[in-house]
């Protein structure tokens, strides 16, 4: 799935991109959706969605041309007045200039958005890529926005004049399969006519039958009303949710768009990456991944080595991921740390540490005479005994690390298992 993300507030294009794994078929509406939360929260999530488990986010725009600190470049600079950044543009730039000065240098020149669609499917998108577009609310420096914010949003002349339109337009004009809503947090929902938008989304939009949508949509709606919830960025649950949501993370953990400052103290391994996805899909979540263009529109090596670290990892394991559910265990950690998904009949036990002799213990599968265990990368059946106190003891394949299918994260597939 492609999502394409429009960053308004920083004055610049940001690009988002969701790769769905499978494109089933979707939830139809049973019911025309008043634009109330109730009635909005009733609504089915497209089933797509939920199969799809790993996505891309792209963060491009007028930011990634200083490329330095974050994409909240603009605010830092000219909003808060950090130091740090007035000094880095006294030192870089001529007296006088604007953040709309930097709009000329963003000139994409490199951009092959077919090398992207490459990267992206070998990053994980088996069957078919998405779009879906990001939308900011707010715009820090619009100066309705502003009028709005010093009539203490009594008024709505910025969302009457600007951002519903510019929603309206968005969804007719491109058809979006996802709206990734951001910039919510200065005002109620009320404010931002989120409902209505919402209804007629639901009801009447082009993409009424298969948009899915995340929960930003006004102060206090995260983590309670929208379609699938992010909570908050890099929103880690500890158990399992009553509902679907998203952890959304970035490969620079210091920053979303590409930073020329970036260093390999901030670049999550590869270990950690699959590590975040597994979990996060055990717990029943979609990990959406970050990755930050520079202004030419190239995507760094270090970045492409860590998509398509995740993408050979899923070649191997995607089984245990795509179209997965929590099983009714979601992990053990006990020598080493299990996590848990099933499909079908099947139970997937993803371990991420080679235990030292070469036997791992699951306690929460119960077996019967038919159990069979294999690992995924593999043809042979494992050999297994009845643990006397609790579980399974399985004896793993006795090779070399080079030998095995994966390097990190090892998944077990059980079949005829309780």
């Amino acid at each position: 799935m492609w999502e394409l993300r429009s960053e308004w507030r920083a004055v610049g294009f940001t690009l988002l991109l969701w790769l769905a794994a499978a494109a089933q078929a979707v939830a139809r509406a049973p019911r025309r959706y008043t634009p109330d939360w109730k009635s909005l929260d009733s609504r089915p999530l497209p089933t797509w969605f939920d199969e799809a488990k790993f996505g891309v986010f792209v963060h491009w725009g007028v930011f990634s041309v200083p490329a330095w600190g974050s994409e909240w470049f603009w605010w830092h600079w000219q909003g808060e007045r950090l130091p740090a950044y007035e000094l880095f543009m006294k030192e870089n730039y001529p007296p006088g200039f604007s953040y709309a000065d930097f709009g000329p240098q963003f000139t994409a020149r490199f951009f092959q958005p077919d090398q992207w669609a490459e990267l992206f499917q070998a990053a994980g998108a088996k069957w078919n890529i998405r779009y879906g577009l990001y939308h900011s609310l707010l715009e820090w420096f619009h100066p309705l926005y502003l009028l709005d914010k010093k009539n203490g949003f009594k008024t709505q002349y910025f969302v009457s004049a600007k951002t519903m339109p510019e929603l309206y337009d968005l969804v007719n004009s491109y058809k979006p399969d996802l709206i990734w809503s951001d910039g919510e947090w200065e005002c109620p929902d009320t404010y931002w006519n989120s409902t209505a938008f919402l209804a007629w989304l639901y009801n009447d939009s082009p993409v009424k039958d298969q948009v899915v949508v995340n929960d930003r949509w006004g102060q206090n709606c995260s983590c309670h009303h929208g379609g699938y919830y992010n909570c908050q960025d890099k929103y880690r649950p500890q158990s399992l949710p009553d509902h679907k949501w998203e952890m959304c993370t970035s490969i620079d953990r210091a920053s979303w768009g590409y930073r020329r400052d970036m260093t390999m103290s901030t670049i999550a391994s590869e270990n950690e990456i699959i590590e975040e996805l597994v979990q996060t899909v055990s717990l029943g979540g979609n990990y959406l991944l970050n990755v930050g263009p520079t202004k030419d529109g190239l995507i760094v090596p270090i970045f492409q080595e860590r998509l398509l670290a995740v993408g050979k990892w899923l070649q191997i394991n995607g089984e245990a991921i795509y179209a997965s559910q929590p099983w009714r265990v979601q992990s053990e950690k006990n020598t080493t740390v299990v996590w848990y998904t099933t499909k079908d009949s099947a139970v997937y036990a993803t371990f991420l540490y080679w235990p030292e002799n070469g036997i791992i213990n699951l306690k929460s599968p119960k077996t019967t005479l038919a159990t069979k265990i294999t690992m995924l990368g593999m043809e042979e059946y494992l050999t297994w005994t009845q643990d006397p106190q609790e579980g399974v003891l399985i004896t793993l394949p006795p090779l070399p690390p080079t030998a095995l299918p994966v390097e990190f994260a090892w998944t077990l597939k059980l079949t005829s298992v309780k």
